[in-house]
């Protein structure tokens, strides 16, 4: 049984680096442990779960009892001879995964190499790089149902997923703990490198033979050069998801603006880089105090030393009213405010 600790401190334990407090906090390793969570005197104070923190900006202490995720394991279930089926724990690192991945030749997750937090996150979120969204990849979700008590299974139609969204980011929010999820991955690879600047750099790095560890290598590369290091500059990653626009308002747009960047999801909505916008509006670069928007890339916020979270999402506010002042487009916000 795992007991909670009062009072404890969170800025281990999330990548901008904010110095709050939990009423409670425990560590869960096992799923049978989540078994006793109503039996604890903390559980009145209501579940927070949390994983890498790092899709997560803390504003206040927290009030209930925070469980941190650390579920791991990865196991091969299944295999044919085109794929390989993997179960892996929700508390794994989602890059060190991603890097097993690799090395054991499975194929479907390399473009989503360096992407912080946990797997567990992953279909949360449904994070999403260089033309891949992890949901492509999975199979099925396993979680604890808090309420019930009772652990459940979702196959990849049930968890709704959508463009950095899923039912457990609405429908569940907050009431279930993502155990493990169960990932397909491919034997032959399909190679993805038309998305971002992955050609250029294999191009650069003078990689004629693709593989999936060319890929990865090369989307680590990319990422490093321009996302700052949460153990150096706390940050979240990209702070705000990329608009989607019907595509009659981005040709309006583009007589205006003759440069700004457009993807075309389908024949009506059009996929516009937020940080492109955000440049557009002079905050790349942009510093107040001890938090401001990163020189190299206008989507992270940062937290240079000792900001307080209510600075950095009052910045957030600022910066997506500009947005639509500038654009009339509104930005929606992909880190968590707590």
């Amino acid at each position: 049984m795992f007991e909670p600790v009062a009072h404890f401190g969170l800025y281990p334990f999330n990548t901008f680096g904010m110095d709050v407090e939990a009423a409670y906090f425990s560590s869960v390793r096992k799923e049978e442990e989540l078994l006793e969570l109503k039996n604890q005197d903390a559980y009145k104070q209501g579940i927070f779960v949390l994983g890498g923190g790092s899709n997560i900006l803390f504003t206040k202490d927290v009030s209930a009892w925070v469980v941190r995720n650390e579920i791991k394991g990865i196991e091969k279930i299944k295999e044919d001879n085109a794929h390989v089926w993997l179960k892996v724990g929700a508390g794994e690192v989602w890059h060190l995964f991603v890097l097993y991945c690799v090395d054991n030749n499975y194929a479907g997750v390399e473009n989503l190499s360096l992407i912080p937090g946990t797997v567990g996150a992953a279909p949360m979120q449904n994070i999403g790089a260089y033309g891949v969204e992890v949901k492509d990849v999975i199979e099925s979700v396993r979680f604890f149902n808090i309420e019930s008590g009772t652990f459940e299974e979702y196959n990849n139609e049930a968890c709704q997923f959508g463009y950095r969204d899923s039912v457990f980011k609405r429908l569940l929010k907050g009431k279930v703990i993502i155990t493990s999820v169960v990932f397909k991955l491919n034997k032959v690879p399909v190679y993805n490198t038309s998305y971002g600047n992955i050609q250029q750099e294999l191009d650069a790095k003078g990689i004629t033979e693709l593989s999936i560890k060319a890929i990865s290598d090369a989307v680590i590369s990319i990422r490093s050069s321009k996302l700052p290091d949460p153990k150096v500059i706390g940050n979240a990653g990209s702070f705000f998801k990329n608009p989607e626009i019907p595509s009659s308002q981005y040709q309006q747009l583009k007589m205006k603006y003759p440069d700004m960047p457009g993807y075309k999801i389908n024949e009506t909505i059009t996929k516009v880089p937020a940080g492109w916008l955000i440049e557009q509006c002079g905050w790349k670069g942009f510093r107040e105090n001890d938090y401001g928007v990163h020189q190299h890339q206008a989507l992270v916020l940062v937290n240079y030393s000792k900001a307080r979270g209510a600075q950095i999402a009052a910045l957030s506010e600022r910066i997506m009213a500009s947005v639509h002042d500038k654009f009339n487009i509104d930005l929606e916000r992909e880190v968590q405010i707590v």
